[in-house]
């Protein structure tokens, strides 16, 4: 049994086919990280504090690889050729930030609670990027 396939309203196909609408897509899902490191660029000693801060050693190296990684990867995820690239790298900094900055399980009441929204909002993230992948190789494949 198959189900049909339901349609969009024509403004709105015209919006989803727009490559206008997929790179503002892009775009807003790598905001953070192209504004992140770039301030981190901008006030590397701060970058570095934050990352002696979370206990990461040796802070500077971190710094300038955490730099890399959100600028690097944001400029890859913007390109429709290297989308998948960029959306791996951003995706295993968030997963890997995630994990190290926003704990849940080492909290307790309401603060455990605000850490798990914020792990579940960068999850959401990580489902961001994955997607973004996914529908821009499909683009790609098209005739």
């Amino acid at each position: 049994m198959t189900l049909a396939h339901p349609t969009a309203p024509t403004p709105i196909a015209a919006l989803l086919a727009s490559p206008a609408t997929a790179i503002a897509a892009r775009l807003a899902l790598a905001s953070p990280f192209l504004v992140s490191g770039l301030f981190k660029l901008l006030d590397f000693g701060g970058a570095t504090a934050e990352a002696a801060g979370l206990g990461l050693s040796p802070p500077a190296l971190v710094a300038a690889a955490v730099i890399v990684t959100q600028l690097g990867g944001s400029a890859l995820f913007l390109t429709r050729r290297w989308c998948w690239l960029g959306a791996g790298l951003l995706a295993g900094f968030t997963a890997v930030a995630t994990l190290i900055a926003h704990a849940f399980w080492t909290f307790d009441g309401m603060d455990r609670v605000r850490q798990a929204a914020t792990f579940l909002e960068h999850l959401a993230i990580l489902g961001g990027f994955a997607a973004a992948a996914v529908l821009t190789h499909r683009e790609g494949r098209r005739p």
